[in-house]
């Protein structure tokens, strides 16, 4: 007899829950049940509704965030899914721990030391289980780097340089949304970088030790834009004549998605989706360096720019016996403006290894197809289907993996602030 399905609720139902509901609803629906949604705007929980149910599935009830208690003791989910505004994700992830539910938390599993050690506290108490959806381990890029590294084919890794580039598409959306106050989403360093950092941790095996780095705001923003000589300003694009020929603008009328999600909702909470990126009010950097010691002894060297011409990353991983050699182009997209599956697809890839008196060599990998470098579809069957396996069980994030991602942004933050290394134990101790 088959087990009765998994039942989840989600709270927050903006663009990245799209993803979760829509595998539910489809592809998981035999081994997974969606019983509600839960946000702090109506509109956005009919309009979720309104797409499970063109998706063949019945709507679920709805409950505004103020009910989140309400929610679970009527509908009574085994998991709920977090992908709210970052700085909320703490206090849905610790209530549902204590209200008996397992936790599937959207990166980054939050913004601040407080927060996070209210977590991993509440996971203690509780005796508890919070996941967080690194999709990125699930590439099968970044899922090789790993099996190669694990190979000793370079030996003993002893530094990485990690440099990630977001496009003036991809990039600039950061700097029109929520994230561009540092309060709810403590910067890129750890809004963005959190994919990064865990990867280098999940690479390594290991855990930062000590950061220091170096940030600012060089492109966006209002002053930088007026030094570049522009002269033309507007708040945000909806209404804006000025904003018509600004290739940085988003016309959320233009877009079915994005009209349902935010410009019909803005009415209820105020939040405007399609802001100036050389909009006054920005509060987080645009380009950062960071500089981390690792607790085995290897280096890494980071550098994060959000207004490259093009979208992708480029990783040299060096060792006692030899160097990997990473190179990934990546499609642009802008957040819920388009098809869920075109999200960071693949342009090209390479991957080269170069052991010491050796030719190089290229590794291959498998194809990867979808959304994230093809990431997405594997980390969805991980979470929803019925996958089991050591392979399975390596890539799975915990809430101490996703503890130990965003200590490296913490911690880099506070070091843009100080101008100080800082000792990453000195702010959280994980094991």
């Amino acid at each position: 007899m088959a087990p009765s399905p998994k039942k989840y609720a989600l709270i927050g139902t903006g663009s990245r829950a799209i993803f979760f509901y829509t595998a539910i609803v489809t592809t998981y629906k035999d081994t997974s049940s969606l019983v509600a949604f839960c946000d702090t705007n109506q509109t956005r929980l009919d309009y979720a509704n309104s797409r499970i149910k063109a998706l063949g599935y019945p709507e679920v009830p709805t409950y505004l965030a103020s009910d989140y208690d309400k929610m679970i003791a009527e509908t009574k989910p085994d998991e709920i899914i977090v992908t709210t505004v970052d700085r909320t994700h703490h206090k849905y992830i610790v209530r549902a721990l204590e209200l008996g539910c397992t936790v599937l938390s959207e990166k980054p599993m939050t913004v601040d030391v407080p927060k996070c050690n209210e977590i991993l506290r509440a996971v203690e108490r509780t005796n508890g289980k919070v996941r967080v959806s690194f999709n990125y381990r699930y590439a099968p890029h970044n899922t090789k780097i790993y099996q190669v590294l694990q190979s000793g084919a370079i030996g003993k890794v002893t530094s990485v340089h990690f440099e990630w580039m977001l496009n003036t598409s991809h990039g600039a959306d950061y700097f029109r949304r929520w994230h561009r106050d540092k309060r709810n989403s403590g910067g890129l360093l750890v809004h963005k970088s959190t994919h990064h950092f865990d990867l280098v941790n999940f690479w390594l095996q290991s855990r930062p030790k000590t950061v220091f780095a170096q940030g600012d705001l060089k492109f966006y923003g209002k002053e930088n834009a007026e030094s570049r000589g522009k002269k033309e300003f507007y708040s945000r694009a909806h209404g804006s004549a000025c904003a018509k020929d600004d290739p940085f603008a988003l016309h959320l009328k233009d877009n079915e998605q994005l009209k349902a999600l935010y410009l019909d909702a803005e009415h209820e909470d105020g939040y405007y989706r399609d802001q100036s990126v050389f909009g006054d009010g920005i509060n987080i950097e645009d380009t950062m360096s960071v500089l981390v010691k690792y607790r085995n002894g290897a280096s890494l060297t980071y550098s994060l720019t959000a207004y490259a011409p093009w979208e992708g990353f480029r990783v040299s991983i060096n060792g006692t016996g030899g160097r990997l050699e990473v190179e990934v182009v990546e499609n642009s997209y802008v957040s819920a403006g388009g098809s869920q599956a075109a999200e960071g697809s693949l342009e090209s890839r390479t991957v080269t290894l170069r052991r010491l008196f050796e030719k190089p060599v290229e590794v291959e990998i498998q194809d990867g197809e979808g959304a994230h470098g093809g990431g997405d579809e594997l980390l969805l069957r991980d979470l929803f289907g019925a996958v089991t396996g050591d392979d399975a069980r390596a890539l799975q994030a915990s809430h101490v993996d996703g503890a130990a991602s965003i200590l490296t942004g913490i911690a880099a933050n506070k070091s843009i602030a100080t101008g100080q290394v800082v000792d990453v134990d000195d702010l959280l101790y994980i094991a």
